[in-house]
């Protein structure tokens, strides 16, 4: 095991350390962190933490038992989740899990794939030539109506998806500020921004806490349903003694993947609208791959494995504008990573918007390039690199879900519609827990 110290990072405040630079401009200070060192120390406040920064450590931490959620980033979100699988470690993890997967099996995506279509051409007839639209919203509330229905057999109204968003941006703009500052004691006070935060919370679970019950009523009538989806996956699962689930840990995996689907999908496809306004060639070359492949007709799950420029167009818009971007963990005993010993009890960070933008492991880093993604080029990436959905045991259950979205709403929209930036937007991100961008309004033109 090497001796030498993990190398700790320059720059730091008194008192703070480099908490005030995360909360302002995280996204160059991590993507900067490998010139530094492999495994480096950053201080939030006066505690260290160890971010990893090359993509082989980051796939052994990911794999390794020593290390289990926690950390940061998941101390704060539990404060939103709860104890739900996203959170969980452990026996209570592994039930968790093994209750949901089977709302996510393969053909269970294919029977959500039509309700993804619906709502994609329900969203695409809706708008208006020459109107105006944000197109995070938009994306946001096609997202609640596909997880509402598809998930939990409820349809979620757009007025409520809108409350839903409203809210969510709220918590995750302070959760971001409790993650980075989680030593200091100002979110405590009552301060405007520690009112808007509370209350913020208090409306997202009482709505969700209202979808929740509409599907309960709705199973409980014998509505039309065939009883797989994942509402009554849980509704019907029993503990290792026989006892239904309690209410809080329906609520609470409902919650994880209600804000997983929607969220993370609205950022995905907001982002990818914004590179098509910066690179129409790649809009008219998405919208020729949907007519050849689905001729006057919706595009469908069947249709999918012919959409490969479609595809490629997803993935680069996830390795360049990750939604989900940054992660932690916590050791859970001693460990060595790197050849450095990481104590026990240690958090540990690692960053996917550095990891997919560093030049050694991407030719022309930062630049927009789908086709890299083609199977000759994509052979070149080093393992690791381009993780959209982790690996290992905790990856995301609803990686299939969520890919099968992005495609379905991508191409059942760009088929009709040509889109462009106006004054007011902002096409840069804003930092939260999740990367959204700052303003999306996009104007509608036909095609």
């Amino acid at each position: 095991m090497n001796d030498r110290p993990v190398p700790l990072v320059g720059g730091r405040l008194p008192v703070l350390g480099h908490a005030l630079t995360l909360a302002r401009g995280p996204l160059g200070f991590l993507a900067g962190l490998r010139e530094h060192g492999e495994v480096v120390r950053i201080a939030l406040g006066p505690k260290q933490v160890y971010a990893v920064c090359a993509p082989e450590l980051v796939g052994t931490l990911l794999r390794s038992p020593d290390y289990a959620v926690g950390g940061p980033l998941w101390d704060t979100l539990e404060i939103l989740l709860g104890k739900g699988v996203a959170t969980s470690n452990g026996a209570l993890h592994r039930r968790q899990r093994r209750t949901i997967q089977p709302a996510f099996r393969p053909d269970r995506i294919a029977a959500y794939a039509s309700v993804m279509t619906e709502e994609a051409v329900r969203t695409a007839e809706g708008w208006q030539e020459g109107s105006v639209v944000d197109m995070g919203a938009e994306m946001f509330r096609t997202g609640v109506r596909i997880v509402s229905r598809s998930l939990l057999e409820v349809d979620a109204s757009g007025e409520r998806s809108d409350r839903i968003a409203e809210a969510l941006h709220t918590v995750f703009s302070g959760l971001y500020q409790r993650m980075v500052l989680s030593f200091g004691p100002l979110h405590r006070l009552p301060t405007p921004a520690a009112r808007r935060f509370n209350r913020a919370l208090t409306e997202l679970h009482s709505l969700v806490g209202q979808i929740i019950a509409d599907g309960r009523r709705a199973h409980e009538g014998g509505a039309e349903g065939d009883g797989e989806d994942l509402l009554a996956v849980l509704l019907s699962a029993r503990d290792e003694t026989g006892v239904p689930l309690a209410d809080r840990e329906i609520h609470d995996n409902v919650v994880s993947l209600v804000v997983a689907a929607a969220e993370n999908v609205a950022a995905t496809l907001a982002w990818t609208f914004l590179l098509l306004t910066e690179h129409p060639e790649w809009e008219r070359r998405i919208r020729e791959e949907v007519d050849t492949v689905a001729p006057r007709r919706p595009v469908d799950f069947e249709d999918l494995p012919k959409l490969t420029a479609t595809r490629n167009l997803l993935t680069e818009s996830m390795r360049l504008r990750p939604a989900a971007w940054i992660f932690t963990r916590r050791t859970v005993a001693e460990t060595e990573l790197g050849g450095y010993r990481i104590p026990a009890g240690a958090d540990v960070l690692y960053c996917p918007y550095a990891l997919q933008r560093d030049p050694r492991s991407f030719g022309n880093a930062t630049g927009f390039d789908p086709d890299r993604w083609l199977p000759e080029r994509a052979a070149r990436v080093p393992k690791y690199a381009m993780m959209p959905f982790g690996t290992g045991n905790r990856k995301c259950p609803g990686d299939h879900y969520s890919l099968t979205e992005t495609a379905l709403v991508l191409a059942n929209t760009v088929r009709d519609w040509h889109v462009e930036t106006v004054p007011g937007t902002v096409n840069e991100p804003r930092i939260g827990i999740t990367l959204q961008p700052k303003r999306a309004l996009l104007r509608l033109t036909r095609p």
